[in-house]
């Protein structure tokens, strides 16, 4: 790829990986209840019920999950795969895109989970204001995964739950999305 391809190909990263997060994000905060007066919370669903409020009236709620939301993060993902390929000069078959997309979104919320339960790890250590709206939108989004390990693991007075939890994501992700992106790739390419 020449220069400006590769300068085209992280703009396009950076732009669709926002609008993934904000998706994400909404997903996550209504899956797991977080809290809606915090600003953080206020602010995600303010930039994107415009877009999913037509599309959930097609496509429901399944329990706590926003169905619209998720397609979002997918179609987002798809169009980011679909123009960096472009800007290469590829053109996949239909079905290697769609699974290549699959795994880029399994790939994305592991990746997603990871920050959020580092940072979130982070900011607890440095014994920042747990009332903080990024703190408190962290902590009900990281909760869920850290639950089921909470004070299991301690030592001292360390919790290594957000460790062990970040290192099952990192083995998620080699195990689980990788072979899924390397399938994908070969039926884009004909070879299924």
């Amino acid at each position: 790829m020449s220069y400006l391809a590769n300068a085209l190909s992280m703009l396009i990263q950076f732009a669709f990986g926002a609008i993934a997060t904000l998706f994400l994000c909404r997903l996550l905060a209504e899956a797991t209840r977080a809290e809606f007066r915090n600003p953080l919370s206020q602010f995600i669903y303010r930039y994107t019920n415009p877009v999913l409020a037509p599309i959930r009236k097609v496509l429901p709620n399944w329990r706590y999950i926003n169905l619209a939301a998720l397609l979002m993060v997918w179609l987002a993902l798809l169009i980011e795969r679909v123009l960096i390929l472009a800007l290469g000069g590829i053109f996949p078959q239909v079905l290697g895109l769609l699974v290549m997309s699959l795994a880029d979104l399994v790939d994305f919320v592991l990746l997603f989970y990871i920050v959020v339960i580092f940072g979130w790890s982070l900011l607890s250590m440095l014994s920042t204001d747990p009332y903080q709206p990024l703190m408190r939108f962290a902590g009900a989004i990281a909760d869920p995964l850290l639950r089921p390990l909470r004070g299991k693991l301690v030592a001292g007075s360390i919790d290594f739950s957000p460790t062990v939890v970040v290192i099952v994501l990192l083995l998620a992700r080699i195990l689980l999305a990788q072979p899924l992106l390397d399938l994908g790739a070969r039926l884009s390419l004909g070879n299924g």
